[in-house]
């Protein structure tokens, strides 16, 4: 008798899901089927699974597949019950594919190709819609979003649209999913966007987007103009849409805490920021070789100015610019120095010179320090005058990060403000007049 053996959250249980046991229960002549408690999934990243433990298992249950269901609550648990149950064949979907190579010493892995268009036929009810979200753009970023969508549940990748068909289609080949040549077949097919194009096309298809009903979750900076931005959002809350600019940092779990921390008190009134993220980038890469849209500041500023106008605010008294550029005039390291009635802030970026990467907040009473990279906040340090007085703070940052920005994004969809206050209209406003200023100066 051959003994296979998967495992899965099965979270809102639809097609995609019933189709895996199906294929699982194929492999062999025993289906043993793991359900993952919340508790696990949240240790290893998955985010938002609504459906309770129970109900995800008699859904497992229901299908017919499973010849015995056991409950995954820990790391190794795989192995000891490939051991336990004499399994001859581990299997999960493609989206893991590489990751659970090292149980081929202990019995045959078999990843099965996920399934495409899962929403059309949901096993759900209306309440429980599983949005579909299509990407424009098949650069850098849009190559991290898909495995990070797919550890928040209650979204699923549609499909991705470029106007250079051939990369569409190679994108779309490699993450088993729809390429759509005609524009208007990819706003047909779906709920939501991500839109991981260059900074200059943000604004058109944003607008795009938008105009046909859907929900935009959009790289930064998220446009290039103050009043394109206001436009925006305008519309938006009129259509009842969400339009959601994508800064990691700013939703993830250890910067929430860092803006907590820094703003309880505990080192007096705050007077000075000070942010830094620099990297060697390519020459050759569009960052260094766009005369127009490319240069540190715009790449990098987003996330500099950031934590300046979350602690400091929108409304600052003066801004000024300094940048060492390249022969051909692009700024390779930019500093922009901010002052506030109360404080003053300084954010540092580069392409062309490295330096320390670090996050400074100084306050009357003591001061933060974050280590490079700041930008994923997973430990910082609180500093009294007194040098062995040091309180120290982690949390988790996951992956790439972007599964917390999607997973705020979703639940925002889904009528949740709670985490509206990360990353407000007003910030994304702020950001890009900001943004529009140092164009204006620089180019």
């Amino acid at each position: 008798m051959t003994k296979v053996i998967t495992y899965g959250t099965f979270d809102l249980f639809h097609e995609g899901h019933y189709r895996l046991l199906q294929r699982a229960k194929e492999l062999g002549d025993f289906l043993i089927v793991g359900v993952t408690t919340e508790g696990y999934d949240q240790t290893r990243g998955k985010l938002n699974v609504i459906d309770s433990l129970m109900t995800r298992v008699e859904n497992v249950r229901k299908t017919g597949f499973a010849d015995e269901i056991v409950i995954e609550e820990s790391p190794g648990q795989k192995f000891r019950d490939i051991k336990k149950f004499n399994i001859d064949i581990f299997t999960v979907g493609s989206d893991w594919t590489g990751h659970f190579d090292y149980l081929n010493d202990y019995c045959k892995v078999v990843y099965l190709e996920r399934t495409k268009d899962i929403s059309s036929t949901m096993l759900r009810t209306q309440k429980k819609h599983i949005q579909r979200i299509g990407i424009i753009g098949t650069g850098r970023i849009a190559e991290r979003f898909i495995p990070e969508v797919n550890l928040v549940s209650g979204i699923s990748t549609q499909g991705v649209y470029n106007l250079n068909t051939e990369s569409s289609i190679r994108f779309a080949e490699k993450w088993n999913i729809n390429s759509y040549t005609e524009i208007e077949d990819f706003f047909d097919a779906v709920d939501a966007v991500y839109i991981a194009t260059p900074h200059e096309t943000h604004y058109q298809y944003i607008k795009m987007s938008l105009e046909h009903g859907k929900h935009v979750l959009c790289e930064k900076p998220m446009v290039l103009e103050k009043k394109q931005a206001e436009e925006l959002f305008r519309y938006a809350k009129e259509h009842n849409l969400v339009l959601f600019e994508g800064i990691k940092t700013a939703y993830s779990p250890g910067f929430s805490k860092l803006m907590g921390i820094a703003c309880s008190g505990m080192i007096g009134s705050i007077r000075n920021v000070e942010a830094c993220f620099t990297k060697l980038e390519n020459p050759a890469s569009r960052e260094l070789t766009d005369l127009k849209f490319g240069g540190s500041f715009t790449e990098l500023g987003s996330y500099t100015v950031l934590p300046i106008i979350k602690i400091f605010g929108t409304e600052f008294e003066d801004i000024r610019f300094d940048s060492i550029k390249d022969e051909n005039g692009l700024d390779i390291f930019t500093k922009a120095h901010f002052k506030y009635p109360n404080g003053m802030g300084t954010a540092t970026c580069g392409l062309g010179v490295k330096s320390e990467g670090h996050l400074i907040i100084s306050g009357t009473k003591g001061y933060i320090k974050v280590d490079s990279p700041w930008w994923k906040t997973t430990y910082f340090e609180v500093h009294y005058e007194n040098p062995d007085d040091v309180e120290k703070y982690s949390d988790r940052f996951l992956g790439d990060g972007l599964r917390y920005e999607i997973n705020d994004f979703l639940s925002m969809i889904n009528g949740n403000t709670e985490s509206e206050f990360k990353l407000t209209q007003k910030d994304s406003i702020t950001l890009t007049e900001i943004m529009e200023k140092f164009m204006l100066e620089n180019r």
